[in-house]
């Protein structure tokens, strides 16, 4: 632990120091994940990294927490005070500027390196960054430099209607969970970052994991040069294969809208093929609901992680993502190639450049079910063996671009060209 006053000095012999940013320290999501294991590459080879994050008592042990910010969970019942407090810190943090501040204090990084941070963090570190001559870099794990609502749906269909500055419209459609107050409030924070140049302006360099993604905020206005391009990764070493393929397709995620459930069971039922949904959320009651009244096969597995979810992956014919939204680059792809098995997914945002046609599995029309019943049929009709080549042929393909290696080295030459080397 440090002692208080202890101050940590660079030298020239010292190793290069990366100071790591993400709301969250303990994997709850694939941007924790990702954070995670970005700390993790960077830490085996000998750099010193140091995170900064919000407290929370899952979050991993650290020397560092002193640093981090008061814990926010907006799910929890609070005092209307307390409500206003976290309404400003949504949209200008200055106890998460003056946590970094002093953090910077103490140990100066060579370069800083963002995941998420809106409505816990805030970018109102970013300026503090900039002012102290940081190089900071941030990885785009959704679409919220472009739509307000960082989803760009609106009732299950997707929207680009704030294109072009038009952001009132996330009021107008009441974006963030049908509430006008909710959505006002992001309409200011929208307001006052895009105003301050926070992310535009005292960022440096972003990262996006899709080519999708580069290309979409391109088109909302964007510089190209600065947006990089660097897909997410997976260990394959990690990952075992050689499992005994059992009789059904498997889902593994959170039960909302924008994955697509409803147009996934009544493929399955059209398709007359056993589904597995692994997971919880929103729309769970009406989802058992649509498979009592349709008589699909289907089975509601609950939360799984670890090594069942492992397995349940690794057993099934292929995994599923049936998106109705414009994804990144999810790591249950990478993950489920890793484990020998082939993927059925939509055709939309960065699906599809993560799927190789026939070679590594099949996509489909987003919310199309008779399309993707023709898919899950084309999938079910072809041998175990064809399944299995198709999912190492995936794993193959991964361990070449999509490795932890590949990974850190296109962040090493990142990097440099922002003067740490």
């Amino acid at each position: 632990m440090l002692r208080s006053g202890e101050i940590i000095l660079k030298t020239s012999a010292s190793p290069k120091r990366l100071l790591a940013i993400n709301n969250y320290f303990y994997r709850r999501g694939g941007a924790e994940t990702i954070f995670l294991d970005h700390m993790q590459l960077f830490s085996e080879i000998g750099w010193d990294v140091i995170p900064f994050a919000m407290q929370h008592p899952d979050n991993n042990n650290s020397p560092w927490s002193e640093y981090f910010v008061s814990e926010i969970e907006y799910g929890r019942e609070s005092s209307p005070l307390t409500k206003v407090a976290q309404a400003g810190k949504i949209i200008y943090s200055f106890e998460s500027q003056r946590s970094i501040e002093a953090l910077i204090a103490q140990a100066r990084p060579d370069i800083a390196h963002a995941h998420n941070v809106y409505h816990h963090l805030s970018p109102s570190i970013f300026a503090t960054l900039h002012k102290a001559g940081i190089p900071t870099v941030m990885t785009v794990h959704d679409l919220k430099l472009a739509c307000p609502a960082y989803k760009m749906l609106v009732d299950g269909h997707v929207c680009e209607e704030c294109r072009g500055g038009k952001i009132y419209n996330v009021v107008r459609h009441r974006c963030i969970k049908g509430s006008l107050a909710l959505s006002g409030l992001v309409f200011l924070e929208t307001i006052v970052h895009r105003g301050l140049g926070l992310y535009r302006n005292k960022v440096d360099k972003f990262v996006v994991p899709s080519k999708f993604y580069r290309e979409k905020l391109m088109e909302w206005g964007w510089p190209a040069d600065q947006l990089v391009y660097i897909p997410n990764f997976v260990d394959t070493q990690a990952f075992a294969t050689g499992w005994d393929e059992g009789d059904y397709f498997v889902f593994a995620g959170r039960l909302a809208p924008e994955k697509g459930l409803v147009t996934l069971i009544h493929a399955a039922a059209l398709a007359k093929q056993r589904l597995v949904i692994a997971g919880t959320g929103p729309d769970e009651a009406m989802l058992k609901a649509l498979v009592r009244e349709l008589d699909a096969d289907v089975t509601f597995a609950g939360y799984v992680s670890g090594k069942n979810l492992t397995r349940l992956i690794g057993e099934s014919r292929a995994l599923i993502l049936p998106s109705e939204w414009y994804e990144n680059a999810p790591v249950s792809i990478l993950e489920a190639y890793a484990l020998g098995r082939p993927v059925i997914g939509a055709a939309i945002g960065g699906i599809p450049e993560m799927i190789r046609e026939g070679e590594t599995g099949m996509t489909a029309v987003a919310g199309d079910a008779n399309d993707l019943a023709r898919v899950i049929a084309a999938m079910a009709d072809l041998t175990p063996a064809a399944r299995a080549r198709m999912g190492m042929n995936g794993r193959d393909w991964i361990a070449r671009d999509f490795s932890a290696d590949a990974y850190r080295n296109r962040m090493v030459d990142l990097y440099a060209t922002l003067g740490v080397s």
